[in-house]
C-alpha cells in the first residue's frame, strides 16, 4: 500500500505549553489509522495542523509523498484532506442536500443547478452505503443520519484523507455499526481514514494500524492485531483500564428531587419537547438517563435548573421550586455538569481561576462578603487542577487554551468541589481519556456513597448501566421504559433508545 498522508517530526508550542513535541506518524491508503492518547496529549492540536487550521513551528507534513504546506483548511480540503467534526456543523433549517453542497454548490452565477447536486449526492450515497433522503430537513434527522450526512459533505469535495474527530461520541451501539459498516465501505474505495478515539475497544474493533501520543510526543505506532486494549491503555495513560461500577447500594429514604408531570409546551400541533415526566430520585442514588440525543433529555436538564418554562411541578428536598431562578436552585444545593462544557460551562476567552467563580460566586472561598476574593480563588483553583490532573500552566491561562478533555475535568472539579445535594451531571466523561474517566467515576461513587443524588446523562451506555442504580428511558420527549441496569446489555438498553423493543 502507498502511504497517504505522513507527519514528520511535528512540533508546536503556544504561550506556557507544548502541544506537541516530534509527533509523527504514517497513514497508508486503503486503511483506517487510529490516534489515542490521554488529554493533552496533543492529538486536537496535530489534526488541527493536517487539516490547516494551525502551523507547526517545525516538522513536515506529505500528502501521497509530495510535501505540503497548509495556510487554512481551505488548503488542506484542496489536497483531498477532510475533517467530520465530534460537534455536528450542520444547519437545521436546510435540508441534507443543502447542507451537502453548502460553499460548493454547482451552476452558473447565481444559479445552482440542484438536479446536478442532486445526482451526484445519491450516487455518492449508494457508492458509499450511507443511505439519506436528499429533501428532509436537518432538524428532524437523528444524530446517526446526521453524522453520514457530514461524512458525504466532506466526500462531495472530493476527500480521500478523513479525519474523524470521536466519532462515536454521541451514538448508540447500533448506530456504531452502522458508521463502522461506513468506514468499511470508505477503507475498500481505497480512503485513508484517521480515527480519533478514547474508546480503546472500538479502536481495536475498527483500526487497522494505532499511533499513541503522550505528553505531546509519539511514545509508538502499532497494528491493532498486535496488542490489547490494556497495553494500548498502558502506553497512553500508565494504568490499565478503568470500568464503571458501583458497589452495593447507597439509597436513603430521603427524596431529594421529585418530578411531578413535567412538560415543556411548543407551538401548538407540534409534540412537546418533554412530556408529564414523573419520576423520584433518592439521596445516595444514582438514575440515569438513556436517550438518543434528541429525545428530550437536554430539555429535562434545562427545567430542572430553572433554564426553561415548564408546566407541572419540580421538588428538591420536599421543597417546590417552580418558579426559582438558576442562581437560586444553586445557592439550595443542586449543582450541574453540563452538556455543552465550551457553551454552557466556561468563559472561553477567561483565566481559569476567573471561571472557577461560576455558579459560586456567592459563597467562600470565591466571595468574601460582596468582594472576590482573589487569592483564596486562586488557591482553590489550584487545588481543583491539583485533584482532577487538569494539565495547564496554572489558574492564569485562558479556559480556550486547554485541551477538550482538560476543560471537562475543570468543570467537574469546580463543580464537586462545592459539595452539592444534587449533582445533575450531563455527559460528564464526553471527551477524557481513560485515566480521566476512572477519576470521574470514582468522585460520582464517593458522592453517592456520603449521600449525593445523581442525574446521570451520557451516551456512553457502559457508562450508564455501571454506574446508575436505576435506568429510566427516554424516547420523544417521554420516559418509555425503566431498566435495572443489573440486567440490562447495552445492546438491549441501545433498543429501547430507539424504539426497537
Amino acid at each position: 500500500m502507498s502511504v497517504a498522508v505522513e507527519l514528520r517530526h511535528i512540533s508546536k508550542r503556544f504561550p506556557g505549553v507544548i502541544a506537541n513535541k516530534d509527533v509523527s506518524m504514517s497513514v497508508e491508503t486503503g486503511t483506517v489509522h487510529a490516534l489515542v492518547g490521554e488529554n493533552g496529549a496533543g492529538k486536537s492540536t496535530v489534526m488541527k495542523i493536517l487539516y490547516g487550521m494551525l502551523r507547526p513551528d517545525s516538522g513536515q507534513i506529505l500528502v501521497n509523498g509530495a510535501p505540503v504546506h497548509f495556510k487554512n483548511p481551505n488548503d488542506a480540503i484542496d489536497a483531498s484532506i477532510g475533517m467530520v467534526h465530534q460537534h455536528f456543523m450542520l444547519a437545521d433549517n436546510f435540508t441534507v442536500l443543502e447542507n451537502i453542497i453548502l460553499g460548493s454548490e454547482p451552476g452558473r452565477g447565481v444559479k445552482i443547478d440542484f438536479a446536478l447536486a442532486r445526482a451526484k449526492v445519491v450516487a455518492m450515497a449508494e457508492q458509499y452505503g450511507l443511505e439519506i433522503d436528499p429533501d428532509v430537513l436537518v432538524e428532524e434527522l437523528g444524530v446517526g443520519v446526521r453524522q453520514r450526512v457530514e461524512i458525504l459533505k466532506v466526500l462531495y469535495r472530493g476527500a480521500r484523507i478523513l479525519i474523524f474527530d470521536e466519532p462515536t461520541a454521541v451514538l448508540v451501539p447500533q448506530e456504531v455499526d452502522d458508521l463502522f459498516k461506513a468506514l468499511e465501505g470508505l477503507r475498500a474505495q481505497g480512503m485513508a481514514i484517521i480515527f480519533i478515539s478514547h474508546k480503546l475497544d472500538e479502536v481495536l474493533r475498527v483500526a487497522d494500524e494505532v499511533t499513541v501520543v503522550r505528553q505531546g510526543s509519539t511514545v509508538a505506532q502499532v497494528k491493532s492485531k498486535d496488542v490489547t486494549a490494556k497495553q494500548l491503555a498502558e502506553l497512553m495513560v500508565g494504568s490499565e483500564l478503568p470500568k464503571p461500577t458501583t458497589v452495593g447500594h447507597t439509597r436513603r429514604e430521603e427524596i431529594a428531587l421529585s418530578l411531578k408531570d413535567v412538560s415543556i409546551p411548543v407551538a401548538k400541533g407540534r409534540r412537546d419537547l418533554i412530556s408529564k415526566i414523573t419520576f423520584d430520585l433518592h439521596a445516595g442514588e444514582v438514575v440515569g438517563i438513556a436517550g438518543v440525543e434528541g429525545n428530550g433529555q437536554a430539555e429535562l436538564v434545562e427545567a430542572i435548573m430553572g433554564l426553561r418554562d415548564y408546566t407541572g411541578s419540580i421538588s428538591f428536598q420536599g421543597r417546590a421550586i417552580d418558579g426559582l431562578s438558576v442562581a437560586s436552585r444553586h445557592h439550595l444545593g443542586i449543582g450541574l455538569i453540563p452538556e455543552d462544557r465550551q457553551r454552557q460551562g466556561l468563559m472561553m476567552a477567561s483565566a481559569l481561576w476567573e471561571n472557577r467563580i461560576l455558579g459560586h460566586q456567592h459563597k467562600r472561598p470565591v466571595m468574601r462578603g460582596f468582594i472576590i476574593d482573589k487569592r483564596a480563588t486562586m488557591t482553590s483553583t489550584r487545588t481543583i487542577m491539583e485533584d482532577f490532573d487538569v494539565r495547564a500552566p496554572g489558574p492564569q491561562t485562558a479556559a480556550a487554551a486547554l485541551s477538550g478533555g482538560n476543560q471537562q475535568k475543570f468543570i467537574v472539579g469546580r463543580e464537586m468541589s462545592k459539595i452539592p445535594s444534587l449533582l445533575v451531571a450531563s455527559h460528564p466523561t464526553r471527551g477524557v481519556d481513560v485515566g480521566a474517566q476512572g477519576a470521574i467515576w470514582e468522585e460520582l461513587r464517593r458522592a453517592r456513597e456520603k449521600g449525593m443524588a445523581i442525574v446521570l446523562i451520557s451516551a456512553d451506555l457502559e457508562e450508564l448501566i455501571g454506574m446508575s442504580d436505576r435506568l429510566l428511558v427516554m424516547l420523544r420527549g417521554c420516559i418509555t421504559a425503566e431498566l435495572d441496569p443489573a440486567k440490562t446489555t447495552p445492546e438491549q438498553l441501545g433498543s429501547a433508545m430507539t424504539g426497537a423493543v
